[in-house]
């Protein structure tokens, strides 16, 4: 029986209910985990022993002399490229020919003893620095005065050789035309075999220093065919002639009649209108042609015997064209025989003044003569030229 003045079950004497019991309790609770003993430092080395370390010392002595390397590189790099791009010594233009077998340290040594480049090796860094070893030329130069050895090296790696202008004139025969590359010395070679004569084109080549004759030669007889099958294509068709070849060999009578360009065409409708009639050409030139053969000049005037006398060029002698060119016609005059004026003119003789004056018929072409020997007895001829066709020489 319970007093009700007892206190409750749970309750503590001053009355407050107490905390109950947990539902589970175990007998014995469990100790906390001991401690983990403290790690003994395991025995080392010393930081300094480790600074000592022969890779440690090593990597140190690698790593400084990178470092050393680095900064000289840089500093030789940008002295090198200073020296490089600055003037060169040059004090005024001048030429210098790099021979053909010359590799790059050679063509440094010359360049530096010429006074072209300030220091050879500069020019050998950069060449091998920018891959341009390989790609210098040989030839003859130009340098500016003051040209640095950039510029130097591009002149070479571009092969801006030096060019000169080889002028063969209109007219020319193939002995006298192979005289003029003997007598020019940028030239190489000897010519082993002069060209059939016709076959080369006369105009201005541009070469450069030692070029071979023989290459020269080769090089005009191209366009020599490549201009004559580009006129034939488009000759006249009227005009009686059947090849090629039979075009220069008029062409090269043209050429020699006369110098003037505004002439030419209707010089050459003078020979075309006597092929069509089956009269004889007539022309001064190839009887001087028949004479010398094109070794030279004929130092003297035409005479009546030179006329009378037959060759195989002489064209008052034999009926037709002659059997081969009496030079080497310029395109002009190809140009001029493929395509002649449309005139009825069949005589021409010299004015006087450089030209020549025209006739349809014989009576009116002697007047003209006539006034033609009276300039030749104040101002004679040049010897070997008449300047004229269809009337004989003055006795």
């Amino acid at each position: 029986m319970t007093d009700e003045n007892s206190p409750a079950p749970g309750s503590n004497p001053a009355g407050e209910p107490s905390t109950p019991p947990p539902a589970f309790e175990p007998a014995h609770a469990a100790p906390p985990p001991p401690p983990r003993p403290a790690k003994k430092a395991k025995p080392g080395r010393k930081a300094s022993d480790r600074a000592n370390h022969p890779l440690v010392v090593a990597g140190s002595a690698v790593f400084t002399l990178l470092l050393v390397a680095i900064l000289l590189g840089g500093g030789a790099f940008w002295i090198g490229k200073s020296r490089y791009v600055a003037p060169g010594p040059l004090t005024a233009d001048t030429t210098l020919i790099i021979p053909g077998d010359y590799g790059l340290m050679d063509i440094a040594d010359l360049l530096a003893t010429k006074g072209i480049i300030n220091d050879k090796w500069v020019f050998v860094a950069a060449a091998v620095g920018t891959r341009s070893s390989g790609k210098l030329k040989a030839g003859e130069y130009a340098f500016d005065a003051g040209a640095s050895s950039r510029d130097v090296l591009d002149t070479l790696v571009s092969g801006k050789v030096i060019e000169y202008n080889l002028t063969i004139p209109e007219g020319l025969t193939s002995d006298q035309i192979v005289q003029r590359l003997a007598e020019f010395e940028v030239l190489s070679g000897t010519v082993r075999q002069t060209p059939r004569e016709g076959s080369l084109l006369p105009e201005t080549y541009k070469v450069t220093r030692g070029t071979s004759r023989e290459d020269i030669l080769r090089r005009m007889a191209r366009s020599q065919q490549a201009v004559l099958q580009e006129i034939w294509q488009k000759r006249d068709p009227a005009v009686p002639l059947k090849s090629p070849e039979e075009l220069v060999i008029l062409a090269s009578i043209v050429e020699k009649e006369t110098g003037e360009p505004d002439e030419r065409s209707r010089v050459a409708a003078v020979f075309i209108n006597r092929l069509d009639k089956k009269m004889r050409l007539q022309s001064d030139p190839t009887i001087i042609y028949g004479l010398v053969r094109g070794k030279g000049r004929l130092e003297r005037p035409i005479t009546r015997a030179d006329i009378t006398t037959p060759t195989p060029f002489n064209t008052y002698a034999i009926p037709g064209l002659p059997p081969g060119p009496i030079g080497n016609p310029g395109r002009a005059s190809l140009e001029a025989t493929a395509n002649p004026a449309k005139t009825k003119d069949l005589y021409f003789v010299a004015d006087g003044t450089g030209g020549h004056v025209f006739a349809e018929t014989l009576d009116q072409h002697n007047r003209n003569v006539a006034k033609w020997r009276q300039i030749e007895r104040q101002q004679p001829a040049s010897a070997g030229v008449s300047g004229n066709t269809g009337a004989p020489p003055a006795d």
